[in-house]
């Protein structure tokens, strides 16, 4: 059974961080590139960040880089770990965060070409 599962949101004020995580399990995504994608409340699910499958390469969309950053964690027990640290978060960082898997091992940004999604964690961002 595939896994996605995301961790670590909240709410937390304009200038400061949080960390999510998505465990993923059921598939060799050690193979996979993972992404992370947002939704806003009214917006379309956009782009956020993307890492190859072996963390050699990794993408951010431009509202983000500088301030986030994505990463692989070891593998345990067949779960695979992928990071989003995000850095001086704005208002206009609120959004549902998706963690997904995706069959091209290389890091990219189409969201059809992600094939496993997790439930989202929401993140909330005030003033």
């Amino acid at each position: 059974q595939v896994q996605l599962v995301e961790s670590g949101g909240g709410l937390v004020q304009v200038g400061g961080s949080l960390r999510l995580s998505c465990a993923a399990s059921g598939r060799p995504f050690s193979s996979y590139a993972m992404g992370w994608f947002r939704q806003a409340p009214g917006k379309e699910r956009e782009f956020v960040g993307s890492i190859s499958w072996n963390g050699g390469t990794s993408i951010l969309r431009d509202s983000v880089k500088g301030r986030f950053t994505i990463s692989r964690g070891n593998p345990e027990n067949t779960v695979y770990t992928v990071y989003l640290q995000m850095n001086s978060l704005k208002l206009e960082d609120t959004a549902v965060y998706y963690c997904a898997a995706s069959w091209n091992p290389r890091a990219h940004s189409d969201v059809h070409g992600y094939e496993y999604w997790g439930q989202g964690t929401q993140v909330a961002v005030s003033s």
